[in-house]
């Protein structure tokens, strides 16, 4: 799926979607929100409404030439992760974006949910919210209870880089880390700067 999108199911934890947004328009990322159903609001599971820049019925699909600079973004929350897992289709362009060598990023229980229904991923590191773990672990993928993992791909592995956050308060950390994997690290030194951190 080329571009970059963070894709938003009702009850996804707000920081996690819009602080890493925020960071990578800070960086000079194009992100689009997409509403995973038909209607462009969607609300956080701290009730916020938000409306997304393009819902389901309207978002464009662009799989031919998707690489490394493509990235299918995650949040957390619930019951948003389970929303996202639960949305068979968001599941197969999933699966299609990773086996073309598409970039993945999960935060909080998006990795354990989201990410597991990913194949190739043992040996992968990842980091996600206390309980979350084992589907990924029993994929063979290897738990690391670190606030961001950045997993580069590993061919003949199918699969693009992968990169995970453990929970809200690693949102921003979660979203720099995306920015520093699509433009390196000085552009993500530039913008963590710029919030004083």
């Amino acid at each position: 799926m080329k571009g970059v999108h963070i894709f938003l199911a009702d009850g996804f934890e707000d920081m996690e979607a819009l602080a890493t947004r925020d960071v990578l328009l800070r960086g000079g990322i194009p992100v689009i929100t997409v509403s995973i159903t038909d209607d462009y609001l969607v609300e956080s599971s701290h009730g916020l409404q938000v409306t997304a820049d393009t819902s389901w019925a309207d978002i464009e699909v662009m799989e031919p030439g998707t690489d490394g600079t493509d990235v299918m973004i995650f949040p957390g929350g619930m019951p948003g992760s389970r929303n996202l897992a639960q949305h068979k289709e968001l599941m197969e362009i999933l699966q299609d974006h990773w086996a073309r060598g598409g970039a993945v990023a999960a935060i909080c229980a998006a990795p354990g949910l989201v990410v597991s229904q990913l194949p190739g991923l043992t040996g992968r590191k990842f980091t996600c919210f206390d309980g979350f773990e084992e589907s990924l672990i029993a994929a063979g993928a290897i738990y690391t209870p670190e606030g961001t993992v950045t997993s580069p791909a590993a061919s003949p592995a199918p699969g693009g880089t992968l990169i995970t956050g453990r929970g809200a308060g690693w949102a921003v950390d979660f979203g720099l880390a995306i920015l520093s994997y699509l433009k390196g690290p000085e552009a993500a030194a530039k913008v963590k700067a710029g919030l004083m951190l």
